[in-house]
């Protein structure tokens, strides 16, 4: 299976079906998707995620990329980073994260968000990659900071929860920006 992001702590591989256990494991609990519009999941909710993930890796062109997190150390899958193709004549990309909450505050959010945005510029040839969080997301907000993406402001009532319309921050980097970044 071919390995991308090797840190000294952990790498990101592609999916397989039996993910969707340790996927599981921390899509089911309230802490992880409490600033979502799904979970927490029902073993039937993180199986169809995986196999909708599963499903969107065979489509020509791919759009959607879903990378696992795995520890180097123990083996075990501790997160997921996702990458998705939102405007291909736009040459335009979202990231996403997700890690379970017993490796929070570990630097690996912001390692695995910080390889997605070179991926997007370097093997997809994107212009521009941008991300969203909950306004009360601190910690999603740092990760994004520290990635190097820019706050460019507040999308309101874009995204519909479980209880009512929710306000997003849109982050963004544009290639040339994040190259010139690479060179200091």
């Amino acid at each position: 299976m071919k390995t991308y992001l090797e840190s000294g702590r952990f790498y990101l591989r592609e999916l397989v079906e039996s993910d969707w256990q340790a996927i599981h494991d921390y899509a089911s609990q309230e802490i992880v998707s409490r600033y979502q519009p799904w979970g927490p999941n029902a073993e039937e909710d993180t199986q169809k995620f995986v196999n909708d993930g599963l499903m969107d890796a065979k489509k020509d062109p791919r759009t959607r990329y879903m990378f696992p997190i795995v520890s180097k150390t123990t083996e075990k899958l501790i997160g997921a980073a996702e990458f998705n193709i939102r405007d291909q004549a736009n040459q335009s990309g979202e990231i996403g994260y997700i890690i379970n909450p017993a490796f929070w505050g570990q630097g690996i959010a912001t390692e695995a968000a910080s390889w997605l945005i070179g991926f997007g510029f370097n093997e997809l040839g994107l212009h521009r990659i941008y991300a969203t969080c909950n306004p009360q997301n601190a910690a999603s907000q740092k990760v994004l900071e520290k990635s190097g993406v820019v706050k460019e402001g507040l999308m309101r009532e874009d995204l519909l929860m479980k209880d009512g319309w929710r306000d997003s921050l849109l982050y963004s980097i544009l290639e040339h920006e994040w190259r010139k970044s690479k060179e200091l």
